[in-house]
């Protein structure tokens, strides 16, 4: 195939980093982006803004350069669906035709839950952090409670680390701030020992932090729903004068009327290649996948990364006749950040490690944060 024309779907991390990768493999391939804005938001950096040490224009991006010059054409709209196999995209702005298809949309967030409304979810992007940050400037007395959760149908469908950092960099925020002793913290979540996913020794060491802050917990019971009051459990009620809650993960809304095979929870299923099944050309990667591997594989930019770097080389192998080769290598690596000091957590297949709260880590984390945002600005 001469001049392939590639469409990837999303502007997130798996989206840019597969842009990346097929523009240095297909010089010659017309690659097309679509996203409802040419813009990236540096999610892992949101748990800094509510405390000012991140603002808007410190992690949102505008991609005009990064498309310049990587040779991208993009697509301003939201996809509605995938039809003839993948070779045809839907989208507010019409159909787009293409030769091989890499889907990045990511997931969203489950808001079943009654009286979501009340909850404000920090990883929903910038905007919803600034919330959380004028919410708690305004807090001068009461109590804020914290928690995040899951996909019944898929348990690795969740993101807990941010809701961690958020915790601890909360409460390193509020006592520089002195207004600590005015402002509470708790910690709730459905189950007994939260994090398990990051390992034995991580949980250990989490609630051991929450313990030495003065952090109350509630563990163990289910959310039932929301108030302007707090939060109702199986266990009782929460207090809260401020709820910040992570609902679980599932699919984008788009996928349900499609014929793309589905997980349990919703997520568009990708093998051990990132390749759809049952559709050519066609690949997944990021959060919106459902991937086979281990109960504690992370819906987490860095594995993100390394989905839409395995995606872009089968890609490239199937448009050249070959088949796919290479997988992602499952992989957690977390920096527990407090705003002034970090928790390492890394897992692979064969070892779990974890480093005690030290401040190079996060010092480390900033650094990270610019040497990667430096290469799509």
């Amino acid at each position: 195939m001469g001049k392939p024309e590639i469409a990837i779907l999303g502007a997130g991390f798996a989206a840019l980093t597969a842009a990346r990768n097929l523009r240095r493999k297909l010089p010659q391939a017309a690659i097309t982006l679509v996203a409802p804005k040419a813009e990236f938001q540096y999610l892992p950096s949101l748990i800094w803004v509510p405390t000012g040490l991140r603002h808007r224009s410190d992690i949102v991006l505008p991609l005009e350069r990064f498309l310049k010059r990587n040779r991208l054409g993009f697509k301003e709209a939201s996809v509605t669906g995938v039809d003839d196999g993948g070779r045809t995209v839907h989208t507010t702005a019409g159909p787009l035709r293409n030769d091989a298809l890499l889907i990045a949309t990511g997931a969203r967030f489950m808001k079943g839950l009654a009286g979501i409304e009340h909850a404000l979810t920090l990883c929903e992007g910038i905007d919803a952090a600034e919330a959380i940050r004028a919410r708690v400037d305004a807090l001068t007395k009461g109590r804020i409670a914290l928690g995040f959760g899951g996909n019944p149908n898929e348990p690795t469908a969740m993101r807990g680390g941010p809701m961690f950092e958020l915790l601890f960099g909360l409460d390193s925020w509020l006592r520089k701030e002195g207004r600590r002793d005015n402002v509470e913290l708790t910690f709730f979540n459905a189950a007994a020992e939260p994090g398990k996913r990051l390992g034995e020794k991580a949980v250990t060491g989490l609630l051991a932090e929450m313990a030495r802050r003065r952090i109350d917990t509630h563990l163990g019971h289910k959310p039932l729903g929301f108030s302007e009051k707090g939060v109702e459990t199986e266990g009782g009620h929460v207090n809260a004068d401020l709820i910040l809650f992570m609902p679980g993960l599932t699919g984008p809304a788009w996928v349900k009327d499609t014929a793309l095979p589905k997980s349990a929870g919703g997520f568009i299923k990708g093998d051990e290649y990132c390749r759809v099944p049952g559709f050519d050309r066609t690949y997944v990667a990021g959060d919106a996948g459902s991937f086979p591997g281990p109960d504690w594989l992370p819906k987490q930019a860095h594995m993100a990364d390394l989905q839409a770097k395995a995606a872009t080389e089968n890609l490239v192998g199937e448009l050249a006749g070959k088949a796919p080769r290479r997988t992602p290598r499952p992989e957690l690596i977390c920096i527990v950040d407090t705003l002034d000091s970090g928790m390492l957590v890394y897992r692979d297949v064969k070892r779990s490690v974890v480093l005690p709260g030290h401040r190079v880590l996060h010092w480390s984390k900033r650094a990270f944060e610019r040497h990667y945002l430096r290469s799509f600005r």
